[in-house]
């Protein structure tokens, strides 16, 4: 390599250094309320009500639901238990309620889901929770893994 180009690119690695460095990048999510749905939501979007069935009671707290996808608010390794015959994404065609509707059907729990839709252990059986959300306040408020 010849002296000129020694100096071209060693002028070059001085200038780049030296220039004023870009701030981070800032990206920010809003995501909005979540929705009021009798029993909750899906853990995915566009987040539809699940219908009764799909959450075990480990999902609510004094009747009240936990969350799933951006809006979980439950503990860190929270796992709770699901009966994913009722998710879509398995195949369930079945009615969904709309936001502020009725209950209707029975849990059966066959899966444990986190917040965010990751399967994983819950840490105890799920087969004998069939409390109405809401009514038990909860089986336990759902275990760390």
């Amino acid at each position: 390599m010849s002296l000129g180009k020694v100096l071209a690119l060693a002028t070059l690695g001085v200038a780049l250094s030296s220039s004023a460095s870009l701030g981070p990048a800032q990206v920010a999510v809003e995501v909005g309320v979540a929705p009021v749905c009798p029993y909750g939501y899906f853990d995915y979007a566009p987040y539809d009500c699940a219908p009764y069935g799909y959450y075990g009671p480990d999902w609510f707290l004094g009747g009240i639901f936990v969350g799933a996808g951006p809006w979980f608010h439950g503990h860190p390794g929270f796992y709770g238990h699901v009966d994913n015959r009722f998710d879509p994404h398995h195949g369930y065609n079945g009615p969904l309620p709309g936001r502020g509707e009725a209950r209707f059907n029975h849990f059966h729990a066959n899966e444990a889901r986190d917040g965010r839709g990751n399967v994983g252990n819950a840490g105890h059986e799920g087969g004998g929770e069939h409390a109405l959300p809401g009514f038990r306040g909860g089986g336990g408020g759902g275990h760390r893994r």
